[in-house]
């Protein structure tokens, strides 16, 4: 059986799908309860209690490990996760990282992410493997009501632009990691296929529309107030960083999903494309 935590976000609901597809054996795990896949169980936990995956890790033979962001809080103990997962028996773990691990590792959310990385190379479970995703093209989703009651996207540094990642990628990823040996070990960081700028994005939205979108710019001011009213402003300040004035590592397009996967990560626009109901 194959444990998937956060199963009903953007990574965790196409992984679950894949998987169940796929044939094997899948409990979801959400805060919430939530439809899932026939044939797929459902367990509702919190994960900032790990105790409380007991029942959901019974039995299991791995574990996709993906954390919300409140587990990044001071007090929080995402390593308990691990030795629960450990102490269950779990053969395998597929952890989501970030790929500001290597390249803003002082930060306090990636020096926690890359402690958990290090806890679950020493946790004795053998077969493990790290997921680094950069930006996710699902961020796009901030603007959906703006676009939907204006036409309008409203962004910082509309020319500065990362190789974001469509999330199903990740999940494409994810699958192949948990049911393929050849990649335990592995540390894989995961990109799109190319830079694309806000701007960009704005355009390619538009067309999956097949209507105008209009591109406003923010200040850096301007966002970082917007950006706190659902993050905490440390937070907002080092996104801001990221998108303001990306590092060479930052800008670059990893080989890795398209070895992985035997194809080329899908661009923004298909992300755009597939999602255009968000939009309307």
């Amino acid at each position: 059986m194959i444990v998937v935590t956060g199963a009903t976000g953007n990574i965790g609901r196409p992984l679950t799908k894949a998987l169940a597809e796929a044939g094997r054996q899948v409990t979801a795990v959400s805060r919430h309860a939530a439809a899932v896949p026939d044939g797929v169980r459902h367990v509702a936990a919190d994960l900032a209690e790990p105790a409380g995956l007991k029942p959901a890790l019974a039995g299991a033979r791995a574990l996709f490990l993906l954390l919300s962001g409140d587990l990044h809080a001071t007090g929080a103990n995402p390593a308990d996760i691990i030795s629960e997962a450990a102490a269950a028996g779990v053969r395998r773990v597929v952890l989501l990282s970030t790929l500001g691990v290597v390249t803003r590792p002082s930060g306090r959310t990636r020096i926690a992410m890359r402690a958990l990385e290090d806890t679950l190379r020493e946790s004795g479970i053998k077969e493990w493997v790290i997921l680094r995703p950069g930006g996710f093209a699902s961020n796009a989703l901030w603007w959906a009501e703006s676009v939907r009651t204006q036409q309008l996207v409203a962004a910082p540094f509309g020319d500065v632009g990362v190789p974001i990642i469509d999330p199903a990628d990740i999940a494409a990823v994810a699958a192949a990691c948990l049911l393929d040996d050849r990649h335990i070990g592995g540390v894989y960081e995961l990109t799109g296929p190319e830079v694309i700028t806000p701007r960009g994005q704005a355009e390619a939205i538009a067309a999956a529309l097949g209507s105008p979108v209009r591109f406003h710019e923010l200040t850096r001011d301007e966002a970082k107030t917007a950006m706190t009213r659902s993050m905490p402003a440390e937070l907002a300040d080092d996104t801001l960083d990221i998108l303001g004035s990306p590092s060479p590592a930052e800008l670059r397009v990893s080989p890795h999903v398209q070895q992985v996967l035997g194809r080329a990560p899908r661009p923004f626009a298909d992300w755009a494309a597939r999602n255009v109901a968000a939009f309307r």
